[in-house]
């Protein structure tokens, strides 16, 4: 199912933003340099599909993928207009830094990325952990979306 986020309640959380410099987390935007760096982390640890989805976020211009890295290292990752205009995904965090609040930071470093874009609302498409995103930035399902934008895809083999 897909979620939808409105964009306008959104603010940048300086507590986030301090916990993360206290777990010695960088996030920022992804530089074109670090193209075959990151698809092919994603690709390993996420799959080939999403792999896909972040080389198109690489693809814009600025890059639409954000980085979260600690002592140089990637340990998570998230896209936004990969898959189409105004969504947000893929995303995702190593399992050795999950629980720290990557995640978390990498999601609303996209959703206000997305904001300053003009957007006034963003889809989360195909939810996995919804809990999450309704707690984290109260995104709500939208009816009848499901399967989503992702009903037409072929299964890719990883």
């Amino acid at each position: 199912m897909d979620y939808l986020v409105n964009l306008s309640l959104l603010r940048p959380r300086p507590e986030l933003d301090q916990r993360m410099d206290a777990a010695g987390v960088t996030i920022r935007r992804a530089l074109a340099p670090e193209f075959e760096l990151v698809t092919a982390w994603v690709r390993q640890k996420f799959g080939a599909g999403w792999a896909g989805e972040t080389a198109v976020a690489f693809a814009r211009q600025p890059p639409t993928c954000f980085l979260a890295t600690r002592n140089g290292d990637l340990v998570g990752f998230a896209c936004h207009e990969s898959i189409a205009r105004g969504f947000f995904g893929p995303t995702g965090v190593d399992e050795t830094a999950r629980g720290e609040g990557i995640g978390h930071a990498l999601l609303l470093a996209s959703l206000l990325d997305l904001k300053t874009m003009g957007y006034a609302y963003a889809i989360i498409g195909d939810v996995g952990p919804s809990e999450f995103y309704e707690k984290t930035v109260a995104a709500m399902p939208i009816p009848n979306s499901a399967p989503g934008i992702y009903a037409g895809m072929l299964k890719i083999d990883d």
